[in-house]
Parts: structure tokens; sequence; C-alpha cells
């Protein structure tokens, strides 16, 4: 194999493993919810239990990225596509860190009842979520466009953020018997807000990546 073509054969491995930590954070983030929601313990135990895969997958990356560099001494957009590789990695396996996070609130809370449907929540992560598989499509097309699009998803989790916070902030006062499932409920809300501002890094390295120069989309 010529070396041109073994460059491109690690770097489409590279991409490939992108893609399968993404897949299983996004996995993550659903299972995560979906636990929340139905207050399975067990069901957050395992979520816990499976971060080590994406842990391992993240280093991976940054190892094979690492010898790309070293062996190939890349330049312009080749050298681009491994940092952003990095850079992605990092920010997907954040995402997957706070799947964990919200399946040791929904341990906290335990078998509680919720005090109500979690409707809002729910869908401030499934725009979240949607945030992250779009954002990687927008990485593995190359497309500036859509890139853009996920970027702008993020206001719609911001303003949902805010909102669910004040009705909780609200209900505190008057059920001081909750504190501890609406102090869970909020520290859930931002782990997705953060998730949703991981996928716009994302799609700042999609621009990175195509274009040459950096773009602040959360500005």
């Amino acid at each position: 194999m010529v070396v041109r073509e073994k460059f491109e054969y690690d770097l489409k491995i590279l991409q490939d493993k992108l893609n399968e930590i993404a897949s299983l954070s996004v996995e993550a983030l659903s299972d995560a919810i979906n636990a929340l929601e139905t207050r399975n313990v067990e069901a957050a135990l395992e979520i816990i239990e499976n971060d080590e895969r994406i842990d391992d997958l993240d280093e991976e990356i940054n190892d094979l990225a690492i010898l790309l560099i070293a062996k190939q001494q890349p330049v312009a957009i080749d050298l681009r596509r491994i940092i952003v590789a990095i850079k992605i990695s990092n920010d997907i396996e954040r995402m997957a860190d706070f799947a964990v996070n919200i399946a040791k609130s929904t341990i906290r809370i335990g078998d509680e009842p919720l005090f109500k449907p979690i409707e809002t929540i729910k869908k401030m992560h499934a725009i979240a979520v949607e945030m992250l598989s779009l954002s990687v499509k927008a990485y593995n097309e190359e497309d500036v466009v859509l890139a853009k699009q996920v970027a702008e998803m993020d206001d719609q989790v911001d303003d949902l953020y805010g909102q669910t916070i004040r009705e909780l902030l609200e209900i505190m006062p008057e059920r001081k018997e909750l504190m501890q499932q609406l102090t869970q409920l909020m520290f859930v809300c931002r782990y997705i807000e953060r998730t949703a501002d991981h996928a716009t890094n994302i799609s700042e390295s999609v621009l990175y990546l195509v274009k040459g120069r950096r773009y602040d989309l959360n500005a």
C-alpha cells in the first residue's frame, strides 16, 4: 500500500471510530432520559458501567490521531481533519459524561414519583440529542450549512432550559419535601443544556475543517 493510500485508510479508521463513539453517546443519552422518566435505577447503573467503552474509544481516537501526525506529518486540510477528530471526540466524550451524570441524578431520586411529567425536559433532551447526531453528520459530509443549522438549534434548548429552571425554582418554596428531586432535575437540565453546547462546538469544528478558520457559533 502506497503512503497516500495508507494515510487515507487510517483517516477512514479514525472517522469510523468517531462515528462509533457518537453512536454510543447518543444511545447513552437516550437511555439516561428513559431511566430518569421511569426511575429505573438498574438502567442508570448500566449507563454508568457502559461509559468505560466510550472513554476507551476516546483514548483510541487520540492515540491514532497523534500517531498519524507523528508518522505522516500532514499539512493543510489533512492536518485539520486529524485535529478536528481529536476535538470532536473530546466533545462527544463529555456528552457521554453528561449521560452518566443524568443516570446518577436518577439514582439519587430513586423510586420517588416525579412531581409531574418531565415533558419539557424530554423535549430539551430530544433537541440536544438530535443536535449531536446532525453535527456528526455535518462532520462526515463536511456540510457547513448543516453545521450552522445545528448551532441555531441551541437557542431552542436555551429557551427550554430557562423556562424549566424558572418553573422548578417557583415550585421549591411550596414543595420543600421535593427539594432533593427538584435539585436533581435542575442538574439534569444543566447537563442537557451543556450537551447542546458541545454539539455546537462540533459544528464550529466542522466550519474550521472546511474553511480553515475558527468561528464562534455560541455567541
